[in-house]
C-alpha cells in the first residue's frame, strides 16, 4: 500500500482497523460513509490522529478519482454503484481479512460456513490457549487480526472466522480451511444461492495441494465443494464413520487420521454445549485442532468446560422455574430451528425481526409441533403472523420489551423463553449482540 491511495467505504469496525493500518504502511487514505459527520463522531474522534480524508454523506463516483485500491467494510454490497463502477475502471477490491491474510507470516486457520463458525472458531481458539499456543482469532468476530499483524509471528495459530461478506472478495484462501454447512442465509445481499456458496467457496478455491480442507459429510451444501479441494479432505458427520476427520459413534467424538487409527475425543454426555448443531461444531473444532497439531489433552478440557458462545443458546437466568435463553444470534429460520431441537422443555418462543428473503415454510411447521407459545415481534411479525394462520398460541407485538412483557405473563415453571428470533436485528437494533443485550436487561430486570 506505499505511497498508493486507499478507498475505504465504510467507517465500521473492519474500515477502522484497515484505516489505522494502512496509515502506517504509507498508503493515502480516504474513507466514505454515508453517514454525516455528526453521526460518526465517535469513529472520528478515534482516529483524530491519522491524517485521513473524508467523503461522508454519499458516494460520488469522483470519489474513484486516482485511487489505487478499493476497500469494503463488511456492510458494503459489491453491487454498489461506486463499487460497480471501480470494477469497471479495474481498481481492485480488498477488504480488511484479505490484506491480512495476505500479509499474516503465519499458516492461517478459516472457519466458514451459514451458522456454527463462532462457536466453531472460539473453540478452536480456546483449544490453542488450553495446549499453550500463543493464538490469535478474529476476523468476522471480535478485534480485526490486521491490528495484530505486526505482532503475529510464523509459529503462532491464527484463527479466523470468515463471512460470505468478506470472502465474495478473496482472491486466496487458508492453508487449513473448513466450511461447516451452506444453507440459505443473506439473500437479501447475494440474491441466489448460487451467489452465496459462491462466496464461501473462496475458503477453498485458491488452496494448494499442501493445504487442509475440512468438510461436513452430512451437509449437501458444503459436500458440493468438495471437488474444489486439491489437498486433503478431511470430513466430520454424526450419522457415519469418516477415514479422515471427526465422527460420532456410540455416544463418543472420535478422530480418525485417515491411516486406519480412530482415538475417542470424548462421550458426548460430558460436552457443556447443547444441541446436535454443537456436536458438529465440536467435530469441526476437534478436527481443526488436529490439523494444526493440537493435544487431545487440549480438546478435552475445552469441549468439557466450554458452555457457549454469547447470544448462542445462552442461559441469562431463571426466575420463578422460567428459563430465559437468549439466542439472538439465530438470524435466519435454520438458527432458530436448531435452537427448538436443541431443548426439551416446554418453548415460549420469541420470533420475528427483519426478514432477509428467507423461506420460513419448516420454521411454521416446526413451530406448529413443538413449541407452546409463539410471541412475534418487529418487522417479521405480519409475515409470520401469517406463516402461522390458524395457531391458537400466537401474541404478536411491536418491538421486544413487550415481546418479553408477553412472555412472562405467560410461562410457568418448566418452561424456556427462548429469544431465537429467525431475523435479522436490523429493523431496530445496530446487530444482533444488541439485541441480545437488551434482552438480557430485559430479563434482569424482571422480578
Amino acid at each position: 500500500m506505499k505511497d498508493k491511495t486507499l478507498l475505504i467505504l465504510g467507517l465500521a469496525r473492519q474500515g477502522k482497523a484497515l484505516a489505522r493500518f494502512a496509515v502506517a504502511a504509507g498508503a493515502r487514505v480516504v474513507v466514505s460513509d454515508k453517514r454525516t459527520a455528526e453521526q460518526l463522531a465517535p469513529e472520528m474522534a478515534e482516529l483524530a490522529d491519522l491524517p485521513l480524508t473524508y467523503a461522508l454523506g454519499e458516494h460520488p463516483t469522483t470519489l474513484l478519482d486516482g485511487v489505487d485500491l478499493l476497500a469494503l467494510s463488511g456492510s458494503v454490497p459489491t453491487d454498489l454503484p461506486l463499487v460497480q463502477a471501480a470494477v469497471a475502471r479495474g481498481i481492485p477490491l480488498t477488504n480488511d481479512s484479505l490484506e491480512f491474510t495476505r500479509l499474516c507470516p503465519a499458516p492461517t486457520v478459516g472457519i466458514t460456513g451459514s451458522a456454527g463458525k463462532t462457536t466453531t472458531t472460539t473453540l478452536l481458539g480456546l483449544m490453542g490457549h488450553a495446549a499453550e499456543r500463543r493464538t490469535w482469532v478474529g476476523g468476522n468476530i471480535g478485534r480485526p487480526l490486521i491490528t495484530d499483524l505486526a505482532q503475529i509471528t510464523p509459529t503462532d495459530l491464527v484463527v479466523q472466522e470468515l463471512s460470505s461478506f468478506q470472502l465474495e472478495l478473496w482472491d486466496r484462501s487458508p492453508e487449513v480451511a473448513a466450511v461447516l454447512n451452506i444453507t440459505p442465509n443473506h439473500l437479501d445481499r447475494h440474491k441466489t444461492m448460487a451467489e452465496y456458496s459462491a462466496a464461501k467457496a473462496n475458503c477453498l478455491h485458491y488452496q494448494t495441494t499442501a493445504a487442509t480442507a475440512v468438510l461436513c459429510a452430512d451437509d449437501p451444501g458444503a459436500m458440493a465443494l468438495a471437488p474444489l479441494v486439491r489437498g486433503r479432505l478431511r470430513r466430520i458427520s454424526q450419522h457415519q464413520p469418516v477415514e479422515d476427520g471427526a465422527f460420532m459413534r456410540d455416544g463418543h467424538l472420535w478422530l480418525a487420521n485417515g491411516q486406519g487409527d480412530e482415538t475417542a475425543v470424548t462421550a458426548v454426555a460430558d460436552l457443556r454445549l447443547r444441541g446436535a448443531h454443537n456436536i458438529y461444531n465440536a467435530l469441526a473444532a476437534c478436527t481443526l485442532a488436529d490439523t494444526v497439531g493440537l493435544p487431545l489433552a487440549a480438546m478435552r478440557h475445552v469441549l468439557h468446560t466450554f458452555a457457549g458462545v454469547e447470544h448462542r443458546l445462552e442461559l441469562v437466568a431463571t426466575h420463578n422455574g422460567v428459563q430465559f435463553i437468549n439466542d439472538s444470534i439465530a438470524t435466519a429460520p435454520e438458527r432458530a430451528l436448531a435452537a427448538l431441537a436443541a431443548l426439551s422443555e416446554p418453548i415460549v418462543l420469541l420470533a420475528g425481526g427483519q426478514d432477509k428473503a428467507m423461506v420460513w415454510d419448516e420454521w411454521a411447521a416446526v413451530v406448529r409441533q413443538r413449541v407452546k407459545q409463539v410471541v412475534l415481534f418487529g418487522a417479521l411479525a405480519n409475515q409470520l403472523a401469517a406463516k402461522l394462520a390458524g395457531f391458537p398460541a400466537l401474541i404478536q407485538v411491536s418491538t421486544l420489551a413487550q415481546a418479553v412483557q408477553a412472555a412472562v405473563e405467560t410461562a410457568v415453571p418448566g418452561d424456556v423463553v427462548l429469544l431465537s428470533p429467525g431475523g435479522t436485528s436490523y429493523d431496530a437494533y445496530q446487530d444482533f449482540a444488541a439485541r441480545g443485550a437488551e434482552f438480557r436487561q430485559l430479563v434482569t430486570n424482571y422480578r
